[in-house]
């Protein structure tokens, strides 16, 4: 790349370097950060089923488009909150690797780090929402309950497709915060951009790290469907659609589409 271009791909190299030093010289502080980013995936979640049973009440249909729209608000959260969230982190080391300020090991070290702490991070939080007045006897029929139930029914094949397009859409979010310089108009990017996954209910595994042990804990565990085996099965191809959504098809797609010293670069 030219060394005077400071365009979209500089700042995924800043990015980049920024995640690989912070991991080498303070492996905690990363992986704190990691579980700070399911933190406010979970609160997002939580906020979000509990306005969507409100609005249900009020108007039959309403409760998916309110749901949405809170819901969005958690990737405002970890970006502002400089949280490490691992379905963009696929983006991230996918680009690392091919423009070789990776290696594969270091690479999939890392992920996996951020995967495994935004699990315990999701678990944890989840966990102690649960434990608070509003999660306290919601009915059999609550938001949360009726959502999980239809994400543990989908075939294999559904859920990865989902996370494939779930990805996309959430890495775009991503690259539409790095190449937007007010603030304002990142925000109104994030929030209309996730909306199109969660109205569309695509699959986003660390979503599913938070809105999984929520619904489990705030039920007792009687979610119909959810066995271990289901939400391995959901959660195995959730995050084998979301690498390819969000490490292939955007991450080594556009690092490819900008390399080289054509003008045609973002």
């Amino acid at each position: 790349m030219d060394a005077n271009y400071h365009g979209l791909f500089y700042s995924i190299e800043s990015s980049i370097e920024k995640k690989k030093q912070l991991f080498e010289k303070s492996t905690t502080r990363y992986l704190v950060r990691a579980m700070l980013a399911t933190l406010f995936l979970t609160l997002g979640t939580a906020i979000a089923v509990i306005t969507g049973q409100y609005a249900e009440k009020i108007a039959h249909g309403s409760g998916k488009f309110l749901y949405s729209f809170m819901f969005s608000w958690s990737l405002v959260m970890i970006i502002y909150m400089n949280a490490e969230l691992g379905t963009s982190n696929m983006m991230y080391a996918t680009v690392g690797v091919h423009r070789k300020m990776l290696t594969i090991k270091k690479a999939l070290t890392i992920l996996f780090a951020c995967l495994l702490f935004n699990l315990i991070g999701g678990v944890l939080a989840s966990y102690l929402v649960s434990l608070t007045s509003t999660f306290q006897n919601l009915p059999s029929d609550h938001f949360l309950f009726t959502a999980i139930e239809g994400k543990l029914a989908k075939t294999p094949l559904q859920i990865f497709t989902e996370g494939i397009f779930a990805n996309v859409i959430v890495n775009t979010a991503v690259y539409c915060t790095i190449r937007m310089k007010d603030d304002a108009g990142k925000v109104i990017a994030m929030i209309f951009i996730i909306f199109i996954f969660a109205f569309l209910g695509f699959e986003h595994v660390i979503a599913n790290f938070s809105s999984f042990p929520l619904a489990f804990f705030a039920s007792g565990g009687a979610i119909e469907g959810m066995t271990a085996t289901a939400v391995e099965i959901n959660l195995l191809f959730a995050a084998l659609g979301n690498f390819v959504g969000g490490g292939l098809v955007i991450g080594l797609a556009y690092s490819w589409l900008n390399k080289g010293d054509h003008v045609y670069l973002d």
